[in-house]
């Protein structure tokens, strides 16, 4: 059903408004979604990477039109599936479209899992949640922390949690002075005491499926 399409670097696979004919399974590279405020703002959403699909949101709708944008920030390569085509397939395929279901079943989770972090711990719980979930999709053990591999600016990290980049430069310095996170040689963050922000989130210790930053 799909088709090969190399996608590269500060280009987007689509835009908030845009006529949706398509969804896309990343099998390289990496996508943000990110939503735009009615003020013009953006707040990030998702950081998706090999295996996730995006556009989802567009099936089964009347006059169907991307609801976010998603924005290339790591060049690769996704697999294009026509949504009309899609929508026959899962129509005739009970395993495809059960399977279907259980991943917008859990995308789902994951989105109310964010929204919960955020309304219930403020600004600063939703730079924690952050740090948590990045560590969870990107984090590789070092000896004295969980290096979160992925290269990000406290611009693009204050969009997760809805605050300016200013506060998310207060918070972080913050948790430097404690000891909680240091930057590495190339500026990536290494978290190197994980209990601390999970204390002061509230962790419920939900599985890394859900509390994670895809």
């Amino acid at each position: 059903m799909a088709t090969k399409k190399k996608i590269h670097k500060d280009s987007f696979l689509f835009y908030h408004g845009q006529d949706a004919k398509e969804i896309y399974l990343i099998k390289s590279g990496i996508v943000q979604i990110s939503m735009n405020s009615s003020e013009g703002e953006e707040m990030a959403l998702r950081i998706c990477k090999t295996d996730d699909i995006v556009g989802e949101l567009t099936l089964y709708t009347d006059n169907p039109k991307y609801l976010l944008n998603a924005h290339v920030i790591e060049s690769g390569e996704v697999l294009v599936i026509n949504i009309k085509r899609l929508q026959q397939e899962l129509m005739r395929n009970q395993n495809l479209a059960i399977e279907m279901m259980k991943w917008i079943n859990n995308h789902m989770r994951r989105l109310q899992s964010k929204m919960r972090d955020l309304l219930l711990n403020g600004k600063r719980g939703a730079l924690y949640s952050t740090l948590i979930r990045l560590c969870n999709s990107y984090g590789v053990k070092q000896n004295d922390g969980i290096l979160i591999d992925l290269q990000l600016t406290n611009q693009e990290i204050a969009r997760f949690c809805g605050a300016t980049r200013e506060y998310v430069n207060r918070l972080l310095n913050e948790l430097k002075r404690k000891d909680i996170l240091s930057l590495d040689p190339t500026g990536k963050i290494l978290i190197k005491d994980m209990e601390y922000l999970r204390k002061e989130n509230q962790c419920e210790n939900c599985p890394i499926e859900i509390c994670n930053i895809d």
